[in-house]
Order: C-alpha cells, then sequence, then structure tokens
C-alpha cells in the first residue's frame, strides 16, 4: 500500500531462529498456525471458488498462491505456468513471491524451492508475511499501525468490559471474553454477555468463534481447547485471527459510514421534498381562496335596505380584521418558505425548486394585487351604497310623511265638494257657501306646492333606483290624480254655487219689499249665519296643530346637534390614535431596512435585534384592535369624512401588514445569510465586505439591486461580459425573472465555490458499499442497512435494474443517486 514500511513489517516478523526456536520448543503453535492460517487463506480463496485443504501441500505448485495474492490485492500477477514440472511450480512461487517483494515485504530465507519442496515451516512463515502485510499492516488507529494499531483497537473496543483486560496477543485471549467482548461491541444482539464467566473459557471462546462463524463469516480459525490448552497461545494466530474481527467490524463500519451518508443525504432530500409539498399546498389553498374571495368582492348587487347594507360592510370589516390578517402571514411563510428551500438546494448542490405551472411566487404576488384591486373598489362601493341608501331612506321618510299629511288633508274633502247643499240653502247662506269656497280654494292653492314636491321626491326615489319606487310611484298617481279630481270639483262646485246665487239674487229682489218689512227678522238672521260661518270654517284646529309641531321639531334637532357632537368626538378619538399609529408603523419600516443592511456586529447579532424588534412589534397589537374598535363605531354612525387626520383605516391595516410581512422576511433574510456563511465559510469580513458593495449599488435604498445596479456592481468588480453573459448570471441570481437582485442571492454568487457537501459520485459509491460492490442493489439489503423510511424512500423510486448481471428484484441505485441531485429524473 502507499505507506508501507518495510522495516515495521520486519519489526513484527520475528527472525529466522525465532522460528525454529517456537517450533523446537512448542509444537502446539504450529498446530495453531497451520489452522489459523489455512481458515485465513480459505476466508479469501473462496471467493474465487476454490480452497485449501492442506497449507504446505496445495501451495507448492504455486498456482493456488498466485490466486490468492490476486484475490486479496484485487490485481493481476504474471499469466502462471500450467505445467507439471517442478521447474514449472517454482516459477510459479517466484511469481508469487516477486509480487510480496513488489509490495515492499523483504523476505527473510523464503525461497521457492522450499515452498515447492512442501517446508511446512517456511510456508508457514510465507503466509504470515502475506498476512501481515494484507491483513494487518494497513490497520491504523489513532496514528498507530499494524501490531500496535490492531491491538489498541482492541483495548478501546473492550474498554468498557471491566473483566476484559487486552495486553497482548496471546495470553490476554485465552478466557475468549475478550473475542465475545469485540462481537457484543458490535453486534449486541449475538450475545448475551452478562451471562458469561470468566471461569468458563471453553464456553466463551466457542460461543465467540460459531457466532463469528454463522453471523460474521469469519471462519472458525482454532480451536477452543487448543487455547486453553496452551500455555502461550501461538501470537501469529492469535493476531491473524483477530485481524479477522477487525476487517468484519471494519467493513461494517464502512457500510454503516456509507448508510449514514446516503441516510444524511435523503434526510436532505426527504426534508426538502416536503417544503416542496408544503409549498405546493400552501400555494394551492391560498390560489384557491384568493379565486373564492375575488367574486364576492367583485359582487357589487345593491341591497335595497340600509340594514343590509350595514351587514356587508360589518361582513367586510370582519374580513379584514379576521380573514385576510391570516392569509397575509400565509403568503408572507410562502416566500419565507420559498426563499429558505432555494437556499438550502443550492447549499446542498440540488437544482432550484420550480413550483408548479401557475404556483410561482410571481403568480401569487400577481393573484394577491387582483385581489387586493378589487377589495380597494369594494370598500368604496359599500360605503358610496351606504350613502345612497342614507339618501334613499331620508327621501322616503320625506314623501311617506308629505303624502301623509296629504292625504290627511284631503280626506272628506272629495265628499265636501260633491254636496248639494247649496240647492236648498239661502241667498245669504250661498253668499257664505261662496266666502267658504274661496277660502277652500285658497287652501287647495297652498296645497300644490305640496303635491309637486311629493311628485319631485317620488320623481327623484326612481332616478336613485329605490326598492320600493313602484309603490311610491302608485301612491304619487293616487295623490295626483286624487288633485285632479279635486281640482276639478272644486271648479264645478263653484259654478254651481254662482249659478244658484243668481238664482236666489232674482228671488230675492222680489221678496225685497217683504225684506224691509221683515228687517229686524232678517238682521237676526244675517247674524246667526255669520255664527254659523266662523264655526264651520277649521283654520283654528290646524293652527293648534302647527303650534304642537313646532316643539317636536326643535326635540329632533337637539337630538341631531348631540348626535353631531358625537360623531366628532369619535373624529377626534380615531384621528388622535391613528396619528400616533401611522407615524409609529413608518418608523418601525425605516429601522427594520437600517438593521437589515447595517455592517455592525456579527448575522446572529443582527438576528437577534430584529427579533427583538419583532417582538416589540406584535406587543403593540391591542393598539391597532383599539383603533379597529373606533372605525367600527366611526362606519356605525355613517360618518365618511375626518378632518382631524390623513390616514384612514385601510391605510393604518396596510401598514400594518407590510410591516409584520418585512419583519418575518428580514430575519428570513438573515437566517438564509447564516445558512450560507456556514456551508460556504464565508468570514464576517467577507460578508461585510459584500454587504458595503450591495449597499453602494442599491441606489434606491430598497434592500434589492435592479438589473442595471447589478450590472454596474459586476463591472466594478472586473467582470467583463456582453448580453448573453450577463443574461446568464441574471438567470442564477433572480430565477424567478422578478428584475431584482436580492441580498441573499447577491452573496450566492459571490460565494460561488460550493461547500463541503455530498455529491452523486459520493453517495453512489455509498450505495455500492452496501451492495457489495454490485451494479444493483436489492430490496432486502436496502431494508437491512437503511432505516425503514428512507428504505421505502429508496425502494419506492429506484428503477428496475437492467443490466446483464441483473438478478430478480434489483434495483439501480447510480440513476437513483444521480437524480438526487437533479442530474435525472426520478
Amino acid at each position: 500500500m502507499d505507506h508501507y514500511d518495510p522495516q515495521q513489517t520486519n519489526d513484527y516478523m520475528q527472525p529466522e531462529e525465532d522460528w525454529d526456536r517456537d517450533l523446537l520448543l512448542d509444537p502446539a503453535w504450529e498446530k495453531q498456525q497451520r489452522k489459523t492460517f489455512t481458515a485465513w487463506c480459505n476466508s479469501h480463496l473462496r471467493k474465487a471458488g476454490t480452497q485449501i485443504e492442506n497449507i504446505e501441500e496445495d501451495f507448492r505448485d504455486g498456482l493456488k498462491l498466485m490466486l490468492l495474492l490476486e484475490v486479496i490485492s484485487g490485481e493481476r500477477l504474471a499469466k502462471p505456468e500450467r505445467g507439471k514440472m517442478r521447474v514449472h511450480k517454482i516459477s510459479n512461487v517466484n511469481k508469487a513471491l516477486d509480487f510480496i517483494a513488489s509490495k515492499g515485504v523483504k523476505l527473510v530465507s523464503i525461497g521457492a524451492e522450499e515452498i515447492v519442496d512442501g517446508n511446512v515451516k517456511m510456508t508457514l512463515g510465507m503466509i504470515w508475511t502475506i498476512i501481515l502485510r494484507f491483513a494487518i499492516q494497513d490497520i491504523s488507529v489513532e496514528e498507530t499501525s499494524a501490531k500496535e494499531g490492531l491491538l489498541l483497537w482492541c483495548q478501546r473496543k473492550t474498554a468498557p468490559y471491566k473483566n476484559v483486560n487486552i495486553q497482548n496477543f496471546h495470553i490476554s485471549w485465552k478466557d475468549g471474553l475478550g473475542f465475545c467482548a469485540l462481537i457484543h461491541r458490535h453486534r449486541p444482539e449475538l450475545i448475551d454477555y452478562g451471562k458469561l464467566r470468566k471461569d468458563d473459557p471453553l464456553t466463551n471462546l466457542n460461543t465467540a468463534f460459531d457466532v463469528a462463524e454463522k453471523y460474521l463469516d469469519i471462519p472458525k480459525m482454532l480451536d477452543a481447547e487448543d487455547i486453553v490448552g496452551t500455555a502461550r497461545p501461538d501470537e501469529k494466530a492469535i493476531m491473524t485471527y483477530v485481524s479477522s474481527f477487525y476487517h468484519a467490524f471494519s467493513g461494517a463500519q464502512k457500510a454503516e459510514t456509507a448508510a449514514n451518508r446516503i441516510c444524511k443525504v435523503l434526510a436532505v432530500n426527504q426534508e426538502n421534498e416536503q417544503l416542496m409539498e408544503d409549498y405546493e399546498k400552501l400555494a394551492s389553498d391560498l390560489l384557491e381562496w384568493i379565486r373564492r374571495t375575488i367574486p364576492w368582492l367583485e359582487n357589487r348587487a345593491p341591497e335595497n335596505t340600509m340594514q343590509a347594507m350595514q351587514q356587508k360592510l360589518e361582513d367586510f370589516r370582519d374580513y379584514r380584521r379576521l380573514h385576510k390578517p391570516p392569509k397575509v402571514q400565509e403568503k408572507c411563510q410562502l416566500e419565507i418558505n420559498f426563499n429558505t428551500l432555494q437556499t438550502k438546494l443550492r447549499l446542498s448542490n440540488r437544482p432550484a425548486f420550480m413550483p408548479s405551472e401557475g404556483k410561482m411566487v410571481s403568480d401569487i404576488n400577481n393573484a394577491w394585487g387582483g385581489l387586493e384591486q378589487a377589495e380597494k373598489g369594494y370598500e368604496e362601493w359599500l360605503l358610496n351604497e351606504i350613502r345612497r341608501l342614507e339618501r334613499l331612506d331620508h327621501l322616503a321618510e320625506k314623501f311617506r310623511q308629505k303624502a301623509s299629511i296629504h292625504e290627511s288633508w284631503t280626506d272628506g274633502k272629495e265628499a265636501m265638494l260633491q254636496q248639494k247643499d247649496y240647492e236648498t240653502a239661502t241667498l245669504s247662506e250661498i253668499k257664505a257657501l261662496l266666502k267658504k269656497h274661496e277660502a277652500f280654494e285658497s287652501d287647495l292653492a297652498a296645497h300644490q306646492d305640496r303635491v309637486e314636491q311629493i311628485a319631485a321626491i317620488a320623481q327623484e326615489l326612481n332616478e336613485l333606483d329605490y326598492y320600493d319606487s313602484p309603490s311610491v310611484n302608485a301612491r304619487c298617481q293616487k295623490i295626483c290624480d286624487q288633485w285632479d279630481n279635486l281640482g276639478a270639483l272644486t271648479q264645478k262646485r263653484r259654478e254651481a254655487l254662482e249659478r244658484t246665487e243668481k238664482l236666489l239674487e232674482t228671488i230675492d229682489q222680489l221678496y225685497l219689499e217683504y225684506a224691509k218689512r221683515a228687517a229686524p227678522f232678517n238682521n237676526w238672521m244675517e247674524g246667526a249665519m255669520e255664527d254659523l260661518q266662523d264655526t264651520f270654517i277649521v283654520h283654528t284646529i290646524e293652527e293648534i296643530q302647527v303650534r304642537q309641531l313646532v316643539p317636536r321639531r326643535d326635540q329632533a334637532l337637539m337630538e341631531e346637534h348631540a348626535r353631531q357632537q358625537q360623531n366628532e368626538r369619535l373624529r377626534k378619538q380615531f384621528g388622535a390614535q391613528a396619528n400616533v399609529i401611522g407615524p409609529w408603523i413608518q418608523t418601525k419600516m425605516e429601522e427594520i431596512g437600517r438593521i437589515s443592511i447595517e455592517m455592525h456586529g456579527t448575522l446572529e447579532d443582527q438576528l437577534n435585534h430584529l427579533r427583538q424588534y419583532e417582538k416589540s412589534i406584535v406587543n403593540y397589537k391591542p393598539k391597532i384592535d383599539q383603533l379597529e374598535g373606533d372605525h367600527q363605531l366611526i362606519q356605525e354612525a355613517l360618518i365618511f369624512d375626518n378632518k382631524h387626520t390623513n390616514y384612514t383605516m385601510e391605510h393604518i391595516r396596510v401598514g400594518w401588514e407590510q410591516l409584520l410581512t418585512t419583519i418575518a422576511r428580514t430575519i428570513n433574510e438573515v437566517e438564509n445569510q447564516i445558512l450560507t456563511r456556514d456551508a460556504k465559510g464565508i468570514s464576517q469580513e467577507q460578508m461585510n465586505e459584500f454587504r458595503a458593495s450591495f449597499n453602494h449599488f442599491d441606489r434606491k435604498k430598497t434592500g434589492m439591486m435592479d438589473c442595471e445596479d447589478f450590472r454596474a456592481c459586476l463591472i466594478s468588480m472586473g467582470y467583463n461580459m456582453g448580453e448573453a453573459e450577463f443574461a446568464r448570471i441574471m438567470s442564477i441570481v433572480d430565477p424567478n425573472r422578478l428584475g431584482v437582485v436580492t441580498f441573499q442571492a447577491f452573496i450566492d454568487f459571490m460565494s460561488r465555490e460550493t461547500a463541503d457537501t455530498d455529491t452523486a459520485d459520493q453517495v453512489m459509491a455509498s450505495f455500492k458499499i452496501l451492495a457489495g460492490d454490485k451494479n444493483y442493489i436489492t430490496v432486502d439489503e436496502l431494508r437491512r442497512e437503511l432505516p425503514p423510511d428512507q428504505a421505502e424512500y429508496c425502494i419506492a423510486r429506484m428503477a428496475p435494474y437492467n443490466g446483464r448481471d441483473a438478478v430478480p428484484g434489483a434495483l439501480d441505485y447510480m440513476s437513483f443517486s444521480t437524480a438526487l441531485y437533479g442530474e435525472s429524473d426520478l
């Protein structure tokens, strides 16, 4: 391997003399090594579909030795000799030894002839050299490697177990608890460690070896009896056996690392997909609410009564105070979610999110603009309708009053005019009737104005679309017809009276002489007639009625005066509060703008400052509610003007909604800046430089640069670009094509170097580990290696694998990995 140190290997290989002495002193070690090394070799050779039975015999021709080296190194050796002669065997063994030497291993007194001749000592020595080089040398734990690294790994893994103390690779393992502890530490479900006893080494060793063979794919390399029955187990055999545990668990560690990487990537994707789903749903719900609400606001069907229109005004007030504010917050949250999602996608190397057609932020804004336009016209129409109905109610009441007075006056007049009382009257009575009739004609003429006023009011009610115009018209027509009839009857009665007067005057001449003689009697009669005449004309009763109306009118005037005084108090009360709240909102807007572009302190300082502002703004809400209550009283009093303030309730509402939206958006912008800074390693100094450049070219001080400002900014930083290149850059910084560049987009562009994030290739490599180096992965493998929800996430989205090596149920993790990063469709 790249960091191989030949001297280090020599340090861990016993000199040749040690080999001889070991074998002479304790033949049991040879037995242990033969069994362990044979099992170790077979654990690799089986991958090539073969094995050995006798270690000193089966490697003599060099063929399986070369195959073993190819399997454990992953490299191809020189082509072996297939002949049966000794020279062919020596050639093959030399090729194997040359390959070992090419890896930096210095072979000590090991020659091809000894291996071909079946020298056990040399064969075991060669296999140990191979084990050291390929199984132990590359073990590295906390800057120690090879034997010390393996020992340290064992010590670290068994440290939590009080009855295990690993200090070497011989007697520390005799009680079997070391092997059991290694297994329990990594796979606690395989061994009930609490039931093991230190004084039962055979059970402990057999438990560990059986479990390792059955569940960890580690062949049984030693017999428990050999270890227990030896004062000092063979170090090389124990090291070889323990190294197999290391590689088994480091392989599991690799799989765990791969699974963790995949889980992390899938978690990001799942979170992003959830944010996308949430955006789509929130956008759909908001657009649906707008779609339902606009027709209600565009409905201009007038109501017939003031009460009904006031109910509409109350409904609109509820809409502005109760129903719309949550939607304003939803719209703001929608934009915040969208911006946060885009930031997270950029930082995790994912493509930008494109909402469904018609659900872009710009689409929401356009729909919202239509809503507010309809809303503005609706309130104006409501107020005009209320003014119209107020005028109509006044006119209708005036019409009823005048009509009632007129009808009361005309009551009985037609019957009076149709009387034939003149037929039996005397001349003086006729003259009295004529005087009375003349008085009636004067009264009739005086009532002509009232009839004309009634007709004029009816005409105005018609022009203003009064809902009860038919009954008004019918009553007016009846009055006019009656008036015409009264005129005709009056004329007819005058003619009859005058005709009768002439007739009686002629008769009177005839009785003149008689009358002179009867003067006293006549005088008495005339006096009586005068008295009767005075009583018969009813002017005095009407005068009494007029005197009764005067105090009633005075009372109405007093009530109206009191009402106007109350209205003025309401105007002043609303004006006083509005003149405080309006400027307060404007001041807060300006202060938030200053905080968002200031360069004092860290982004966290800005965030804390903004959250304090948000808290103070939320605490101000009761004052807005109090003003809404005053506004309701003003509308219920039908007050349409207020000279004490230039602020309307709608001004305050819109300003308040903008303030809440602005503080929420600004906080989100700073949070996204922190995300970007941390992901891309931007220093506070760099952030301040970005902010200074942005502020300089934000000439309108809106917190955004328009296209020309951004172009000027790029030119000032040395960018030399044509229209096509600038258009490409704008598509990056302004994906929604709003024509502006936010500070967030600006810092994203200025820090284009990507953060240390996972890539599609890394995810693919992780899946390859879980798949055991196959080009596909199975459902069972996914469910075994990943948490249930993420395993099912992959299974639902992975396409079937169609390669030549496919098996039933094989899934294509490669295309899935690229799709996670938007390089192809899932």
